[in-house]
């Protein structure tokens, strides 16, 4: 089964909110999954924070936790789809990712919930939220963003 099959396609961008600077960018399966033993399946966000780890030097694994002080105050996170709060692998999760950034990381701006597919009822929006985190919906955003999460899955009607 092609790997796209067993994922979705998503993409993320770090910002600064008050400037809206892009800090970093990062898609599904971006970078070699080297990353905590994640072999090809490192997450957009997840990409976003290595990025910026990679940039100034410092270590890849579990970059979230070394790179807080490099964010600004007011850094915002644009996702296409929902941080994961589970994942199948047992690896390291998006929401665990973005509550270690919780000092600089003030708002999550998502552009469709996560379908049903692989984890049900992925709810990333009350625990972001329960932790003090904005989550805001994207209007006018789902269409696009459900159709390149889908890109490379059989059943597109999910």
């Amino acid at each position: 089964m092609p790997y796209a099959m067993l994922q979705f396609c998503v993409g993320a961008v770090l910002a600064n909110g008050d400037t809206g600077e892009i800090l970093s960018t990062g898609y599904s399966i971006e970078l070699p999954g080297y990353m905590e033993g994640d072999s090809g399946s490192t997450h957009a966000e997840q990409c976003c924070f290595i990025k910026i780890a990679q940039k100034h030097g410092l270590p890849a694994v579990r970059a979230e936790e070394h790179i807080a002080n490099l964010l600004p105050n007011n850094t915002v996170l644009y996702t296409t789809m929902e941080p994961c709060n589970a994942r199948l692998s047992g690896n390291r999760t998006c929401c665990d990712r973005i509550v270690a950034l919780k000092s600089k990381l003030r708002t999550v701006y998502v552009g469709i919930r996560e379908p049903n597919t692989f984890i049900v009822d992925n709810d990333s929006k009350k625990r972001l939220e329960e932790a003090g985190f904005g989550f805001e919906m994207v209007e006018g955003t789902q269409g696009l963003c459900y159709e390149a999460a889908m890109n490379g899955h059989e059943n597109k009607s999910e």
